[in-house]
């Protein structure tokens, strides 16, 4: 397994839409094992393919508590099937907006599907912090950031703030 670099914005591939994954091979395990050993090393709950620059339909999560047996999901191709009418709120941050945090309005409660490491479709039901990182990752997919979901003044000061980091280095 490998640490794999996470790109930040403004990086114009985490703007762009992944492709669904054809077969589940074991390039994409190594890519799923890689992916969850990288977003523990961050350390983060969540990672999307194409914040490593790889632009698959491809999301891993995992939120369990650190006193609590590490659980990554690993989600190929996920899609949402449902979602409640009831939101909540949550604050996000994420490895590709580094040192940022809004608070961000989701639906509370989510179907998911998805093929699991093996190829097997897997369905899940997901509320609370769960349901709000899937969404998250599974927004990467489709080429948005978190930040694209708060006000164009708070997006900006972060945009600039990132951009500053980058250029110091």
């Amino acid at each position: 397994m490998a640490i794999l670099p996470i790109l930040t914005a403004p990086d114009p591939i985490l703007k762009k839409r992944a492709q669904p994954v054809e077969e589940v091979t074991d390039n994409i395990r190594t890519l799923l094992d890689d992916m969850v050993e990288t977003m523990y090393d961050a350390p983060g709950i969540g990672l999307a393919a194409p914040q490593v620059g790889v632009l698959q339909q491809i999301i891993v999560v995992d939120i369990t508590d650190e006193d609590e047996e590490p659980f990554a999901y690993k989600m190929i191709n996920p899609e949402i099937t449902w979602s409640s009418d009831d939101l909540s709120i949550y604050e996000e941050g994420c490895l590709s907006v580094p040192q940022s945090y809004s608070e961000v309005e989701r639906p509370a409660e989510i179907k998911v599907t998805y093929l699991d490491e093996n190829g097997a479709a897997q369905e899940l039901e997901a509320d609370g912090l769960l349901a709000t990182c899937i969404q998250h990752e599974i927004d990467h997919l489709n080429g948005t950031l978190f930040i694209d979901h708060i006000s164009r003044i708070k997006r900006s000061i972060i945009m600039r703030k990132l951009t500053k980091m980058k250029k110091a280095g």
